[in-house]
C-alpha cells in the first residue's frame, strides 16, 4: 500500500514498531530509524544506490534486521506543491519497493534537505563532513516529521 495520506498509512501499520525513513536521491538513499514507539528518528546508513534491483536487497536486508513496520519516503514535491520530474522518479521509486510488503507513507520533504544543511553549516561542519550525513539526516528529518504529525493528531503529508 502507498499513500501520501498518515492516517491511512497509521490505520495499515500494527500498533507500534520501527518505522523507516528514505531519503531518496538519484546517487544515494538517505535512511533513517525511529523507536518502536515513535518519538525519536535517528538518522541510519547512507545507500550508494546501484541497479534497482541491488538497491531493493540491500534496503529489505535492513528493513527485516532492523524490524521495520513502515516506509516513510521523501516526496520532492516542487516549491508550489506540484509534481516534478524528480517528484515522479521517487514515485517509481516507491511502487517498486512496494513488493517489500510494507506500508508506505509518501512525506512532503520540500525543506528537508536545506534545513540540514543550514543546520550543518552553522555547525560549521566541513564540505565533505556534510556530503557524508546530508542525505541520512534529511531521511531523519523527514521521518521525524510524519511521526510527529501521527503523535499529534495532525495525520496530513
Amino acid at each position: 500500500m502507498i499513500t501520501s495520506v498518515a492516517a491511512e498509512f497509521r490505520d495499515a501499520l500494527p500498533e507500534g514498531g520501527r518505522l523507516a525513513g528514505l531519503d531518496v536521491g538519484t546517487k544515494t538513499i538517505g535512511v533513517a530509524l525511529c523507536d518502536a514507539g515513535w518519538h525519536i528518528a535517528s538518522p541510519a546508513e547512507t545507500i550508494q544506490r546501484a541497479k534497482f534491483a541491488v538497491d531493493r536487497a540491500l534496503l529489505a536486508l535492513l528493513l527485516k534486521k532492523q524490524t521495520a513496520t513502515g516506509i516513510v519516503v521523501g516526496l520532492p514535491l516542487s516549491l508550489d506543491g506540484t509534481d516534478s520530474p524528480r517528484t515522479q522518479s521517487v514515485r517509481a521509486f516507491a511502487r517498486n519497493i512496494e513488493p517489500l510488503g510494507l506500508p508506505i507513507l509518501l512525506w512532503d520533504e520540500r525543506w528537508s534537505t536545506a534545513a540540514v544543511t543550514r543546520t550543518l553549516l552553522e555547525a560549521d561542519t566541513s564540505r565533505a563532513r556534510r556530503r557524508e550525513l546530508v542525505d541520512k539526516l534529511a531521511a531523519a528529518y523527514i521521518l521525524q516529521g510524519a511521526i510527529d504529525s501521527m503523535a499529534s493528531g495532525g495525520l496530513t503529508g
